[in-house]
């Protein structure tokens, strides 16, 4: 019971931790004060086309969010081959995310102190960014549990 309410707070806190930042951003653009020129995007910013990395990282996580799920169940019905290759899979796709992230952060054509814009741009992805690292490190490590035989269904 202790876990499960662990995991519930820590859950419910990151979704307050990232909806602050989405909160930034739509204030931010539904309200554009003076000093952006009224506009949004600032008018000195040149976006990010959201066709290319961006729309590959949406598919890439959704991608890692079925083979996990895959990897859960597996554990569940004691399937340690498919938990394995689950989870190889998962890990893949989370490396691939966070290059293609770092890729996206070296060729973006703003940074940080970019107006706001830049602010929760690099803010709210390098937040989600390090949560996807960690999320992959926590992986990694149920992955080589799972190739000692910890996990075991008591």
């Amino acid at each position: 019971r202790g876990l499960r309410l662990g995991m519930i707070l820590f859950i419910v806190s990151e979704i307050m931790f990232f909806f602050a930042f989405f909160w930034a951003f739509f204030h931010s653009s539904l309200s554009p004060a003076f000093n952006l020129g009224g506009v949004w995007p600032p008018e000195a910013i040149q976006t990010i086309q959201t066709s290319g990395i961006p729309l590959t990282n949406t598919f890439i996580l959704l991608s890692s969010g079925a083979t996990v799920t895959w990897a859960h169940h597996a554990i569940i019905v004691r399937a340690k081959k498919q938990a394995l290759i689950s989870l190889i899979f998962t890990l893949i796709l989370a490396t691939l995310f966070t290059a293609l992230q770092g890729m996206e952060y070296v060729d973006a054509p703003f940074n940080i102190s970019d107006s706001v814009f830049g602010s929760c741009f690099y803010m709210a992805t390098g937040f989600h960014g390090f949560h996807v690292f960690v999320g992959t490190c926590s992986l990694f490590v149920s992955f080589v549990r799972i190739i000692f035989n910890h996990f075991t269904s008591t």
